[in-house]
């Protein structure tokens, strides 16, 4: 087996190989590298195994240095899914061997990659974040239903709210939203440009959605499609959108648009146990399921804990959610690059 680099000349063969992989994910694209590369500026090893020519196994890397968190190289910054995608143990198993010599020969704190199902029993894990992923119906009469009632009547508020979905050609609608939210979150906010190049790589695989009331955007999210599946992955919404219930009819009019054009899974993604998040999509009749990212320690004595839920961010957080939009959108990319 050979180890080898992902060039721009190497992006049709590693393609085909996710679509085929049945352990690969969205966040196994080619793509996902020059995203990375032009919205961040961080370094991307994307490795793959060849065996007689043919593409056994892959993993795309990318080392996140910062002067506040730290130095990582994780599979993948940005994404909720990633490590190695294989179709063999030794094609597993020599990737995991590379992107440990990766990692020291890049002095990092520390490796992680971040797998749906537990995959390197001796690594670290930690015990924080769950996807939730359920198959729907064809029929959106059938997925309402499976809604429990009382999130069921939430989504017919929307509906009866006189809300209605718009599909965007770019992000900007998207992007006034969405940072507005974050900021409301205390969460610096991504830059646009980062949404522009989703928006560019991935084409029709990326959808931009924005909800309408009375010719005023409330809500949005942006989504990825991936074979029989569906992820919406940034949404954010303003003040009208919970009183309206935009979040609700939002995801609903996803849901139902997916079925009947035959998408089979929708998958509400990962969220932090204990969070609002978390909740709101376990009231969708979701059920969780964790997420047991695995970490291989070098200069680090501990996992990792860089998330809202530690107690040492919480004033860094009430400070953010009081600062003017327009500085929080301009101070919020430098700060948000290292939070991958």
């Amino acid at each position: 087996m050979q180890i080898k680099t992902l060039t721009p000349a190497d992006y049709k063969k590693w393609d085909l190989f996710v679509d085929s992989c049945p352990y690969a994910t969205f966040f196994h694209k080619s793509a996902w590298q020059p995203i990375i590369e032009q919205s961040f500026n961080h370094k991307t090893f994307f490795l793959y195994v060849e065996d007689e020519g043919e593409i056994k196994g892959i993993l795309p890397l990318a080392q996140n240095k910062s002067l506040l968190f730290g130095n990582s190289l994780c599979s993948l910054p940005f994404c909720v899914y990633g490590g190695v995608a294989a179709v063999s143990d030794d094609a597993t198993n020599t990737l995991h061997d590379a992107a440990a010599k990766l990692a020291t020969d890049l002095n990092v704190d520390h490796l992680e990659l971040r797998y749906m199902a537990e995959s390197n029993a001796n690594w670290n894990t930690k015990d924080l974040y769950v996807t939730f992923r359920k198959e729907i119906d064809p029929d959106p009469e059938v997925n309402m239903l499976a809604i429990p009632r009382k999130q069921r009547a939430m989504v017919r508020k929307g509906i009866k709210a006189g809300l209605v979905t718009e599909i965007d050609d770019d992000i900007n609608r998207f992007f006034a939203i969405y940072s507005l939210s974050v900021r409301n979150h205390g969460t610096p906010v991504f830059k646009k440009k980062f949404f522009e190049l989703l928006k560019y790589y991935f084409k029709d695989d990326c959808e931009v959605s924005v909800v309408i009331k009375d010719g005023v955007p409330i809500s949005s999210v942006m989504s990825f499609y991936f074979r029989d599946e569906v992820l919406p992955y940034y949404g954010g919404g303003t003040l009208e959108a919970r009183k309206y219930k935009g979040f609700d009819f939002m995801y609903w009019d996803l849901m139902q648009r997916c079925c009947q054009n035959g998408i089979k899974i929708f998958d509400y993604g990962r969220s932090k146990k204990g969070t609002g998040s978390f909740s709101f999509k376990k009231n969708w009749g979701f059920e969780p399921v964790d997420l047991p990212y695995q970490y291989k320690l070098f200069k680090a004595t501990e996992v990792p804990d860089v998330n809202p839920l530690n107690p040492k961010y919480q004033l860094f957080i009430k400070t953010w959610q009081k600062l003017p939009l327009p500085l929080a959108n301009f101070i919020g990319p430098f700060i948000s690059r290292s939070l991958g």
